[in-house]
């Protein structure tokens, strides 16, 4: 989960957790101030989320402290609405607690709480008027959704979830070059990275599973990765094999599709799970036929696992293959798939009929809780 605000015309992207570095054991790192650590290897984590839902108010309380104060983004939360993104199906004790925080301790003058997804459908629709429907793939940090909207409307029976997002292909990156090259298990920070300067989605698996057996220069996927040592390097790269480098490396090959892969193929790691693009056949199949040309032509990709090269093409080939043949598939990849859902709030602020989606802060109070189940689309 990530928060976006918006100072001085630009978006600032502050990771929702709290951070402990080795180097500097008495100061936690809050969000984006991970920027200012000088050394981020073994990085230990402190997040609010587990398995995408708040389990940890404590250490969300002290995100959104940061986030709202004068060194990050200061604003005054009694004059102007917030827009707030909470999962789907989330629990009611969380958002009671949620509007509780916002509107008894950060005295909120209005506040909406709404799914990524549906900020996302908003923001493509409000790009592209004529389309009927949509379906949206959000492939986020703790799991992946497929939602069809019709006529404006999400279609909940159609909605499908799969248990895979980032975090988890990250870990079994960890375990992969642990068990193979060098013990990385506390250091999420750096092999993220790798993960995002690695990795790519596989056209097709069997024949790069060959290719990856291939020595020397008739193996193009092999290559080398140059970790950081945060005092000359930052970040890491990835450069041929063979090429002489001063700082340590790791050794990449099928690693580098085959984590991808898990998005497509569950099962893979043990997870009895639809991959994404049987589960978005089985949401279409769950919504009415006469939509399916519509929904099928409007398939729009979100979350920053679909940032990979090849994962709109993978998603087009699989989705094309299974889906009946008279029907035209269309795939579209968000212009920037992390902030894609922030830009859709920002789009609906300017809406003029948001001011209806909004519970203020006196409604709040008149009716509790209530309203806010009432007005909020879960």
């Amino acid at each position: 989960m990530i928060k976006y605000l918006r100072k001085l015309h630009k978006i600032r992207l502050v990771p929702n957790c709290i951070m402990k570095a080795k180097s500097e054991r008495r100061r936690p790192f809050i969000g984006n101030q991970i920027e200012e650590c000088r050394d981020a290897s073994g990085l230990f984590y402190i997040l609010p989320f587990q398995k995408g839902y708040l389990i940890n108010w404590d250490i969300q309380k002290t995100v959104w402290d940061y986030i709202f104060s004068k060194e990050c983004c200061p604003v005054n939360l009694s004059q102007m609405p917030i827009i707030i993104t909470e999962p789907s199906f989330n629990f009611p004790s969380n958002q009671e607690a949620m509007e509780e925080i916002f509107f008894e301790e950060y005295d909120c003058s209005s506040l909406l709480r709404i799914n990524s997804v549906s900020l996302s459908y908003y923001h493509y629709k409000n790009k592209n008027p004529n389309s009927k429907c949509c379906i949206v793939v959000d492939c986020g940090y703790s799991f992946t959704h497929v939602v069809p909207y019709i006529k404006n409307t999400k279609f909940k029976e159609g909605i499908r979830r799969i248990d895979v997002g980032g975090k988890l292909l990250t870990n079994h990156l960890k375990e992969i070059i642990s068990y193979r090259q060098l013990h990385v298990m506390d250091e999420t920070y750096v092999i993220n990275q790798v993960k995002e300067d690695s990795c790519f989605v596989s056209q097709d698996f069997y024949e790069d599973m060959e290719t990856a057996k291939l020595k020397g220069s008739s193996n193009p996927i092999v290559k080398d990765y140059v970790l950081p040592d945060f005092t000359s390097l930052r970040r890491g790269f990835l450069q041929d094999p063979g090429v002489e480098s001063e700082q340590q490396t790791l050794r990449l090959n099928n690693e580098r599709f085959s984590i991808p892969e898990i998005l497509f193929h569950p099962s893979d790691v043990g997870i009895r799970q639809m991959g994404i693009p049987e589960a978005i056949i089985d949401c279409l199949k769950a919504c009415e036929e006469e939509t399916w040309p519509h929904l099928l032509s409007n398939i729009i990709l979100t979350g920053g696992s679909t940032k990979f090269p090849g994962f709109r093409d993978r998603i087009f080939k699989d989705v094309r293959s299974l889906a009946p043949i008279e029907f035209p598939v269309n795939v579209v990849l968000a212009e920037n798939p992390i902030t894609y859902p922030w830009e859709g709030g920002k789009l609906l602020s300017k809406d003029p009929t948001f001011s209806s989606f909004l519970v203020s802060k006196e409604e709040y109070e008149e009716e509790g809780h209530t309203i806010c189940f009432e007005r909020f689309d879960t």
